[in-house]
């Protein structure tokens, strides 16, 4: 068994409260014995005033959350799967970049979010994530201390491409870190999560934000983990920040692959309309 642990935020407009923030989980998730900590979509920011924003999100290298929180895994010794950030590209545009820290301080793996949050609501909520942001192209998949890890960030949650290529690349656990709204998380989050894990037979690790935040808008929480039958072996509540452990059991997900080998039953459909 491995343990990990999941930090539910409610970030807000200071990246410097962020930073501590994610400093002091790192701390008491080492202190809960965990190998590996998990944070949600937008951990060191989240304000959706992009012109008040727009000073804050600068390239990788010259963000301060992420050196606070390099400095803090490398000093503790735990690995850090920081959901995502925003991050100024070498062309101008924003990513929202979800980045893996070894327990040495150094980024690993980066994955910058495929799919743009452009949608708008029946409760009015209009949100359009590609005027400001590029989306990536590129599955990302790394080896960590709790097995082969895929990530992917929020709406990527509801395009299963992207999902069938990361259980192709037979990942043992993915981490969807998410900034939900509450609508759409009371209707979907929890059957969407259980569903991708079924559908790649590994662990999914859900870091999310919760509750109200200080740009005014209400995030859905309910931090997940879903084991590979589909089964919720942590929930967080929809309101508070805080922290919560789980095991990943690499015989578990040996057993689900036995007993439902979709994996390698998996074939090719063929092109063209239906008949």
């Amino acid at each position: 068994m491995r343990r990990l642990a999941v930090f539910q935020m409610t970030s807000g407009i200071d990246p410097a409260a962020n930073a501590d923030a994610l400093t002091a989980a790192i701390g008491a998730a080492t202190m809960g014995g965990a190998a590996m900590l998990f944070t949600p979509e937008m951990s060191g920011l989240l304000d959706r005033d992009r012109t008040r924003a727009a000073p804050h999100v600068v390239a990788e290298a010259d963000n301060p959350v992420l050196a606070a929180v390099r400095e803090a895994a490398a000093g503790a010794g735990i690995w850090v799967a920081l959901g995502s950030l925003a991050v100024r590209r070498e062309d101008g545009r924003w990513a929202n970049r979800s980045l893996v820290i070894d327990g040495s301080g150094a980024v690993v793996a980066r994955y910058d979010k495929i799919h743009m949050f452009d949608v708008d609501l029946a409760t009015g909520e209009s949100w359009r994530e590609s005027s400001a942001y590029a989306p990536g192209e590129d599955v990302t998949v790394v080896e960590t201390p709790l097995g082969r890890l895929g990530l992917a960030v929020c709406y990527d949650l509801r395009f299963p491409a992207l999902f069938e290529a990361l259980g192709r690349a037979r990942c043992d656990l993915i981490s969807i870190p998410a900034a939900f709204t509450v609508p759409t998380g009371q209707a979907h989050w929890h059957v969407l999560q259980r569903a991708r894990a079924i559908e790649a037979s590994a662990y999914v690790i859900a870091a999310a934000q919760a509750g109200r935040h200080a740009d005014g808008r209400d995030t859905y929480g309910h931090s997940l983990v879903v084991d590979p039958w589909g089964d919720i072996a942590l929930e967080l509540d929809g309101i508070t920040s805080g922290l919560g452990f789980a095991d990943i059991d690499p015989a578990r997900i040996a057993e689900v692959r036995a007993q439902i080998p979709s994996l390698s039953n998996k074939r090719p459909i063929p092109a063209g309309g239906a008949q």
